[in-house]
């Protein structure tokens, strides 16, 4: 079975496709564990493009 899960920022809630608007979610996800740790994925990602040397303006 086919499901996208999202995060939504608003209401800080794991929901399934058809939740909040898209514009307050980040997604989607194969699972509901991999929404629920959207926010971590984020800051991981942030801080790899911070360490990026491509991404560096100096």
């Amino acid at each position: 079975m086919d499901e996208e899960w999202y995060y939504c920022i608003e209401h800080k809630t794991v929901e399934r496709k058809f939740g909040c608007r898209i514009t307050n979610r980040i997604g989607p996800f194969q699972t509901k564990e991999e929404a629920a740790n959207a926010l971590e994925k984020v800051e991981e990602r942030n801080e790899a493009w911070d360490e990026d040397p491509k991404w560096k303006d100096d």
